[in-house]
């Protein structure tokens, strides 16, 4: 047995491991990552899309800006061909989306992990845990499989991908099934350049998307409805060229393909996100098709609701119970973005007469009814999602807080660095115990009262609300104009 104890074992170094092991290592939280790949990165990455809610909470980890300047925004959204999704109307500093490929993102996530103090073993693969009411042991196998070795945690996080070994071992069911077969994917240079940034469409039985690395190279993803083969069935540059050919009307002169593979999309969903000690997140819970880009983005913002939960019960700050609000938070929005992004697939590649109409009607629809048009965005962007709150409670409980100007000229995102609180009242206010105070300049490095827990605010406009935001951004608490004291019983219940 190793006689080293680690708080928390975060399986799998993807987007959605890397950020919630930055996030606990900020916190103070001792975090070892493992991961069975060695340290050599790749850029063989499916997803390539930041939406307007993960890059508002990359913004509130200092991340979103450099981000920005790698990646390329796009401000529309095409569906089925004829229908334009204006995102420069999000409610958001982010109203756009950013292509930018996944192995970038990664690239930025680890190195804020690594500077925070997580620790990473690569090459180490897990093969069983077992848990009991004091911990989990992690059994591992070292680089080579010649050493194996068991670990200790006091919480394990599975972020392991669809085929998560830490899943199978508490014995959960990935229920659902395959939606699409045989997609091709491939790593391109291309003899034309395409005409739009994101490329994408379905023409009778074909579908093909394009989207740029940055270094010269393409990614396209094809499928066609009559070619299903399995996945390990060869597939040579000739055949991605024809499926997009049929779908987008020519090849832009595809060549010198560096990757090329076959995959098939999978709709699934764990029933439960929490099993005593061990957690799961992104695609260890939740699989679904490519369609809106959404997969990625809801790994790490499964992520983002986790860290700093289980950082206030590692603390001390909060009870156990307080982790269960991760499953009834995240596995509604998990179970949506399966039929959101499942119903999209399905209506590109409708075929029968009853869907053709479906989807003509739902596009006009659409195109002509603002709300519903802003809805969809609201959705796929993120922006529209909002948590469960207890009966009573003021509207903006539970919903997401954009990014708002603070007085002294700050804003909340800045204000919430540091996995923070954030109290913004209409009068100064000095809660009775110490706090972390915000001005002009941001706020302060050190870890103040509440041990850097919370930040106090005030608007910079005439707004009577107070409002507490939790560390993931949304809010925890709010109420009209309250006296000094209705302030402090709910910084008292939430924030400790």
């Amino acid at each position: 047995m190793n006689g080293t104890t680690h708080s928390v074992l975060v399986v799998g170094s993807g987007p959605t491991g890397l950020l919630l092991a930055g996030d606990l290592a900020a916190a103070g939280v001792p975090v070892t990552v493992l991961e069975k790949r060695s340290r050599r990165t790749s850029n063989l990455s499916r997803a390539f899309v930041l939406h307007a809610r993960t890059l508002e909470q990359l913004d509130a980890r200092g991340l979103a800006d450099h981000l920005e300047a790698v990646g390329r925004p796009l401000d529309r959204l095409r569906l089925f061909g004829r229908l334009t999704v204006d995102l420069a109307a999000l409610p958001s500093r982010f109203n756009h989306l950013l292509v930018i490929p996944q192995y970038e993102v990664e690239r930025v996530l680890a190195r804020r992990a690594a500077d925070a103090g997580a620790q990473f073993r690569y090459e180490c693969e897990v093969t069983g845990l077992a848990q009991d009411a004091d911990g989990v042991t992690v059994v591992v196998r070292g680089p080579g499989g010649q050493r194996t070795e068991e670990l200790r945690a006091a919480y394990v996080v599975g972020a392991d991908g669809m085929r998560s070994t830490v899943r199978t071992a508490v014995g959960l069911p990935f229920p659902g099934r395959p939606v699409i077969r045989s997609v091709v994917l491939a790593d391109v240079r291309l003899a034309e350049e395409p005409g739009s940034l994101l490329t994408a469409d379905a023409v009778g039985d074909a579908f093909a998307f394009l989207a740029p690395f940055g270094d010269g190279y393409h990614r396209v993803i094809g499928w066609h409805r009559g070619r299903d083969v399995p996945d390990g069935e060869p597939l040579d540059l000739a055949e991605v060229k024809e499926i997009t050919r049929l779908a987008l009307g020519r090849d832009f002169g595809m060549h010198d393909a560096r990757w090329m593979s076959r995959f098939h999309s999978d709709e699934r969903q764990v029933p439960a996100y929490r099993v005593g000690r061990v957690f799961l997140a992104g695609d260890a819970a939740h699989v679904h098709t490519p369609a809106g880009g959404q997969g990625m983005n809801t790994g790490l913002q499964d992520a983002a609701n986790l860290s700093w939960k289980l950082a206030a019960v590692l603390h001390g700050h909060a009870s156990d119970g307080l982790l269960d609000t991760y499953q009834a938070e995240r596995h509604p929005v998990g179970r949506t973005v399966l039929r959101s992004s499942g119903g999209i697939i399905r209506l590109a590649m409708a075929k029968r007469p009853w869907a053709l109409a479906l989807r003509a009607a739902l596009t006009t629809t659409l195109d002509r009814v603002g709300p519903a048009r802003r809805a969809v965005a609201a959705q796929v962007t993120g922006i529209g999602y909002r948590y469960a709150a207890p009966r009573g409670s003021h509207p903006l409980t539970g919903r997401r807080v954009p990014d708002v100007a603070l007085a002294g000229g700050g804003r909340l995102h800045e204000a919430l660095r540091g996995g923070r609180f954030v109290l913004i009242t209409p009068e100064p206010h000095e809660p009775h115990e110490p706090h972390e105070p915000y001005g002009s300049d941001g706020p302060h490095g050190e870890r103040g009262g509440r041990e850097g827990r919370l930040a106090v605010a005030r608007w910079a406009s005439d707004r009577r609300t107070a409002l507490l935001v939790r560390p993931d951004g949304y809010a925890a608490w709010a109420a009209e104009a309250p006296d000094a004291r209705s302030v402090e019983a709910a910084v008292a219940a939430h924030v400790g």
